[in-house]
């Protein structure tokens, strides 16, 4: 899973695309390295958009705390994010890997 901010320090759709495109790069980057990676935001978003934005936090943060649960490990970016430190903390809780720069992770440069 890639964790990082998507709304946290994002007060514009323009920043809050930024901050899914880094995520999105930082997938690539895993799945040229042979890992599947999944991003909560990914997931949430075309359900958001069907429900309506009313539902953001409805299905934001508990879609993608349910995500880490089948997720082997975590690449944690980016800048303060609570809903990424949430994710992080169920990581860490479970005893999975969380790794803090993509060099870490297994088979990544």
């Amino acid at each position: 899973m890639v964790s990082g901010p998507y709304r946290s320090g994002a007060a514009t759709a323009e920043a809050r695309a930024r901050n899914l495109a880094e995520l999105n790069r930082a997938a690539l980057a895993l799945f040229r390295a042979g890992h599947v990676p999944v991003i909560g935001v990914n997931l949430a978003l075309p359900l958001i958009e069907a429900a309506g934005e009313a539902a953001f936090d409805e299905i934001m943060m508990p879609l993608s705390l349910r995500l880490v649960e089948r997720c082997d490990a975590c690449l944690r970016i980016g800048g303060p994010s609570r809903g990424a430190d949430e994710e992080t903390a169920q990581f860490r809780a479970s005893g999975r890997p969380v790794y803090a720069r993509l060099g870490e992770v297994p088979g990544a440069r």
